[in-house]
């Protein structure tokens, strides 16, 4: 698949099952990670791999943020099972450093940019891979479990897994809609 294939038709599956990617395709998914835009070389990012029982780990704070909040047990249901939606999440931070030059959105932005550089490395192996991020990324529990503190922030949990359904198909989108020029 080349590079402009790959962008003009990815689609995130809701469903992914074994294998997660693993060896070399994940050291993939990671250097691709690592190459985003990186203003000042500052790094702002940080990769927290749940898989097997690491999965299991990451609903049980999932769980206690649900909790936290007085949550019915639909809701914690929801929480408990979430990460199950893919043998593999990674937890995309960013790990933000105090600079005259960079502000902080934009080290946040730069690990947005990891995440999909990083979703798009699967899928040119073979794998698939879904963005998310809701409630639980902002939570206090789930930032404290996984060390996030200050300005730092979650952007993502990206699900890997080997698509598990076909894909939907795809929303076309008018260019016209969403291009101006000055």
């Amino acid at each position: 698949m080349d590079a402009l294939s790959l962008l003009l038709n990815r689609r995130s599956l809701p469903k992914l099952m074994e294998p997660a990617p693993q060896g070399e395709a994940l050291e993939n998914i990671f250097r691709a990670g690592l190459r985003a835009p990186d203003h000042a070389a500052l790094t702002p990012w940080r990769f927290i791999v749940s898989e097997g029982e690491g999965l299991q780990k990451l609903a049980d704070i999932l769980v206690e943020a649900a909790k936290a909040d007085g949550a019915d047990d639909a809701v914690i249901e929801k929480a408990s099972k979430a990460p199950f939606r893919a043998p593999m999440v990674i937890t995309v931070v960013a790990k933000v450093t105090e600079h005259e030059k960079v502000p902080v959105v934009e080290q946040h932005l730069s690990a947005g940019c990891a995440v999909q550089a990083m979703q798009m490395a699967a899928v040119a192996q073979g794998f698939s891979g879904f963005w998310r991020t809701g409630k639980w990324a902002y939570h206090a529990v789930v930032r404290e479990a996984l060390g996030v503190t200050g300005d730092d922030l979650i952007v993502g949990f990206l699900y890997l897994g080997t698509p598990g359904c076909r894909e939907a198909k795809m929303v076309e989108r008018e260019l016209n809609d969403f291009i101006e020029y000055l």
